[in-house]
């Protein structure tokens, strides 16, 4: 999601949790000034096991986190007027360790990428944005990583031209999940790219132009897709490296509203890579610090942009050149126990 940098007031921040990989409590609600782009004061804590995710509704105050728990649930809070957090109830997401969620632009679906189990669960919403019931996608395969990749691991799921694209670290695809048109539905799809055995995609973004930009966690490389036209196949159009520091294992990805830039976190050698998307096809212009340890996810608003550095327990706030692109601390640092994910919050 990125936002114009007037809009958004407040954040949210979900966190790994005592015992669950973290030193956190939930998911902290943090007030956030337009003017500088400084984030604080937290507002309130809500308390809930390992939210390692979490998505907002598109139209009612409701934020969803996903636990990421060996049984997986959903926590569903409603939001208050001064963006606090109130829970209303916590429903099962029909696999294990949900990673990610994200909800239809309808607000009829709330999507989950089970990682551990290597499903996709499409939870239908009432008109108040509860669970009622779902869907479930198993996704096989496997890749040449002992460790990673010995079964399907679903690892994002998003929205697109009113399907789903969901992808899968384990089994080296990216499927694209039908929506019967008729119920409403979430259906089994076809893989809409295959990618090299060892890639283990993790995130992905599509930028303006059309392009589809995927991390590739495993192969350390940043590869980039096109096609005709809506419907068309992806065609690889490029593999770049997601940094000039040797090994990492690059999480987060964004692009800019107008298209211009795309944003990378890179774990490890805890940087931030910079690419141009003026060309054909990505070019790197920069890559700076992240200003802490294990970067997991990266929040874009305009023109701020903020990096969770989960193994540091920070979220800093970085200034972009609107000229080059490069990212400058501003000096605005919040201090939370292990940030997973950092999502800008507009009133509904």
């Amino acid at each position: 999601m990125v936002l114009s940098d007037t809009s958004v007031e407040s954040v949210f921040v979900g966190c790994y949790t005592l015992g669950e990989g973290g030193q956190g409590i939930g998911v902290s609600s943090v007030r956030r000034n337009p003017k500088t782009g400084a984030l604080g004061p937290v507002l309130g804590v809500a308390a809930t096991p390992a939210p390692s995710f979490v998505a907002l509704h598109p139209q009612l105050p409701v934020l969803y986190a996903g636990n990421e728990l060996p049984v997986g649930t959903v926590t569903v809070f409603a939001i208050g007027a001064d963006a606090t957090l109130s829970p209303v109830g916590t429903w099962p997401t029909g696999g294990a360790s949900p990673c990610h969620l994200d909800v239809a632009p309808a607000g009829d679906r709330l999507l989950v990428a089970n990682y551990v189990t290597g499903n996709v669960a499409a939870i239908r919403l009432d008109a108040n944005g509860l669970p009622v019931d779902h869907e479930m996608i198993d996704h096989s395969g496997r890749g040449p990583d002992p460790e990673r990749q010995a079964g399907p691991h679903a690892h994002m799921v998003v929205p697109h031209e009113g399907g789903v694209l969901a992808v899968d670290l384990g089994a080296d695809v990216v499927y694209h999940h039908r929506v019967d048109p008729v119920t409403g539905a979430v259906v089994a799809g076809e893989p809409a790219i295959r990618l090299e055995p060892g890639t283990g995609p993790r995130h992905l973004t599509v930028d303006p132009a059309g392009r589809l930009h995927l991390a590739g966690e495993l192969s350390s490389t940043l590869l980039t897709f096109a096609r005709s036209g809506p419907g068309a196949d992806w065609s690889p159009i490029a593999t770049t490296p997601v940094t000039t520091a040797g090994r990492a294992y690059p999480s987060a990805i964004v692009a800019d509203a107008d298209g211009r830039f795309l944003y990378l976190a890179n774990r490890g050698p805890d940087t931030i890579a910079v690419f141009s998307l003026a060309g054909d096809r990505p070019a790197r212009v920069g890559e700076v610090p992240s200003g802490g340890s294990w970067p997991r996810d990266l929040c874009l608003v305009e023109p701020y942009l903020y990096v969770a550095n989960e193994r540091s327990g920070t979220v800093v706030a970085f200034r972009i050149d609107p000229v080059t692109g490069i990212p400058t601390p501003t000096g605005d640092m919040l201090a939370t126990p292990s940030p997973t994910c950092v999502v800008p919050y507009v009133a509904r």
